[in-house]
This record gives C-alpha cells, sequence and structure tokens, in this order.
C-alpha cells in the first residue's frame, strides 16, 4: 500500500472544477455519485460554506482525487451518537489507473491522521452497500460499520473510525 507521506490534500479552486467534471463522468465515479454537473455546480455552491471543505488530492505531487470534508451540527444525528467534534467526508478517486492499488485507504488515512492532529474525534462516511471496493478501502483505512440505514440518497452503509 502505498505510505500517506506521499498525500498532499490543496484546496479545491474554481480552475479544479472542469477536471473534477471529467473526472465524475469516469464510468468508475459515475456508477456512484450524481449527474456530474449538479455535483460540479454543489463543490462550486460550497466554497462559501465555512462547514465545508474540498480538496483534490495529491499524490508525488500530481492530482488524481477529490475529497470532501464536513461538520456534522450539533443537532444532526443521521450517524447516530457521536464526539461533537466529528466529520463526514466524501471522495472518489478520478484516476482509472490509479484505482485498484491501495490509493484509496492510503489518502484516507492521510487525511484522518491530518483531521485527528486538527482535534476531530470521529470520521463517518456513508457508502452505499453494494460498493464493495470501497468498503474494503475504508475498512483498510481503519473504518468499522456500525449501521446500515435509508437515507436521501438509498441505502447507506454507516462507517466509522474515532482518534486513537
Amino acid at each position: 500500500m502505498p505510505t500517506a507521506d506521499l498525500y498532499a490534500f490543496r484546496p479545491v479552486t474554481a480552475a479544479d472544477l472542469p477536471m473534477l467534471e471529467r473526472w465524475l463522468n469516469a464510468p468508475h465515479v459515475r456508477r456512484w455519485w450524481g449527474d456530474p454537473a449538479r455535483e460540479v455546480a454543489g463543490i462550486e455552491a460550497d466554497f462559501d460554506d465555512p462547514a465545508m471543505a474540498s480538496f483534490i488530492v495529491l499524490h508525488a505531487g500530481t492530482p488524481f482525487a477529490y475529497l470532501q470534508s464536513y461538520r456534522i451540527a450539533a443537532d444532526d444525528f443521521s450517524f447516530g451518537d457521536r464526539p461533537d467534534r466529528t466529520v463526514g467526508i466524501d471522495q472518489f478517486i478520478g484516476l482509472a489507473g490509479m484505482v485498484g492499488i491501495g490509493h484509496g485507504p492510503a489518502m484516507i488515512d492521510a487525511f484522518a491522521a491530518k483531521v485527528f492532529d486538527e482535534g476531530v474525534e470521529r470520521i463517518v462516511l456513508d457508502p452505499h452497500p453494494d460498493n464493495a471496493h470501497a468498503i474494503r478501502a475504508y475498512e483498510k483505512a481503519g473504518f468499522h460499520a456500525f449501521d446500515q440505514r435509508m437515507t436521501e440518497d438509498g441505502p447507506a452503509l454507516m462507517m466509522a473510525r474515532d482518534r486513537c
């Protein structure tokens, strides 16, 4: 598995939006994400949302993935009981050649280390239960399933990782 020190996270800018739309149109991404134009519009709209942080993930300096992190509001119990300093994440690897060779777990582990160092106590995510590839990657990155629920986006496997 690639080592976490090879990953960097830089904020998404307007200049990244065409690249993100290309990635969102890739079959391996499109299967699990929504309409690419609508997703990009949502990412752009989140630029001004202080609860959201969107990142381009770089491996050895090359952009290859997207990751968004969002604070879970105090009154949002969709992820069950949780510590106050909990964030949710969503991500995808945009470049098909980077899928299936360990980058998913490694980049998520690197991001977890970053936010845990910043004081976050728990990270949650909610993959579709049929997305076995992503679920395996999350498990390799230290996440465990704690529930399965129906969300506004459909069925979701609720997963979490706590700061050690």
